[in-house]
């Protein structure tokens, strides 16, 4: 057993010592008779532990107030679980306080154990799960995939990325990447609504049984069918050839049509969405990650925004309406070259 980090973590392990006392009063479990280790943390406040003993093992989210909110997760926990979705289950709870106790999915996520000869299986998996959530019912009052969501996600860009990071003129920006934030949103209100994950990538899916695990759910909203699919396929941290990732997104395209999934009758035009969709995640991402270095003190994801730049490069090759994005994409590159050997 580690010694204690920190006051939040005691109250925290605390918490979790009652639980063992409600959950299994006939083992007379205590906490010390177990192993407490760090099980992962990601770049939110978040933060997991995973506790051991006797063959069981549990998973404790640490989710601090006010910058985490553990309500979302447990209400599309339920949503997915109903859905037949392999997620944890949740046995217990304190809202208040942001402590949630979870059964435990496995130790190795996709991104672990990905390689060139088990993509197509794994991801084939991951695809059935995907399929099960989209098909899933969504309840009146559900966040929504909005103008106002999407915009405030691209603005991360020219905000933390350009303006923070590499200190160029915003307004000058604003005014470029206008047009362009305009095509996105178009596209992506345009497409057919379903339950999106908002994070359904390789290091948010688990080797389990059933496989995979899904984790990292509770920004979900109603949104563009093609949003997730996209993420799979496109990933903060590993990528694909161009060729094996059309060959995937075409064989998505058939299951899902197959499931009654509104993803319309001609893949070139389910291709064109989920470029497009992918640029106003890419353009996201690159934003949150200097956001995470600038704001959050966590540099380290910055060295995956070339991956980014990459993917966004492909689409613009690849999409005419995109083309005025190629030279400003390399302005910005040798920029980042300058402030990263300044």
């Amino acid at each position: 057993m580690t010694t204690c980090e920190d006051g939040r973590e005691l109250a925290c392990r605390q918490w979790v010592e009652g639980c063992l006392a409600q959950l299994w009063p006939e083992q007379n479990w205590t906490l010390a008779q177990g192993r407490w280790t760090p099980a992962s943390s990601d770049a939110s406040f978040r933060r997991y532990f995973r506790w051991e003993h006797a063959g069981q093992t549990l998973i404790v989210m640490d989710a601090p107030p006010p910058q985490e909110d553990c309500r979302p997760f447990v209400a599309v926990a339920e949503l997915l679980a109903q859905a037949e979705v392999p997620v944890p289950q949740i046995l217990a709870q304190d809202l208040e306080r942001g402590f949630l106790l979870l059964s435990d999915l496995g130790r190795q996520t996709y991104l672990d154990v990905l390689t060139e000869t088990n993509a197509d299986l794994l991801f084939a998996e991951a695809v059935q799960a995907l399929l099960a959530q989209q098909k899933s019912s969504v309840p009146a009052g559900f966040p929504v995939y909005d103008r106002a969501l999407l915009e405030r996600e691209l603005q991360l860009f020219p905000e933390w990325y350009l303006g923070r990071h590499l200190d160029l003129d915003v307004a000058q920006w604003q005014a470029r990447l206008r047009p362009l934030f305009d095509l996105l949103i178009d596209s992506a209100l345009a497409q057919p609504q379903v339950l999106v994950h908002r994070d359904f990538m390789p290091r948010n899916l688990m080797l389990s049984s059933p496989n995979p695990g899904v984790l990292d759910f509770q920004d979900a909203v109603l949104g563009p069918v093609t949003y997730d699919i996209t993420s799979l396929f496109k990933d903060a941290f590993i990528s694909w050839p161009a060729e094996r990732v059309e060959r995937w997104l075409h064989s998505y395209w058939q299951l899902a049509g197959a499931a009654g999934i509104a993803v319309g009758d001609d893949f070139a035009e389910f291709y064109r969405a989920s470029d497009l969709m992918g640029a106003q995640r890419h353009l996201k991402v690159i934003g949150i990650f200097a956001r995470i270095c600038h704001r959050d003190g966590k540099p380290k994801y910055l060295a995956d925004v070339p991956r980014f730049f990459n993917y966004l490069r492909e689409v613009c090759a690849r999409r005419p309406e995109l083309a005025e994005l190629m030279p400003w994409l390399e302005e910005i590159a040798a920029q980042a070259a300058a402030e990263a050997n300044a």
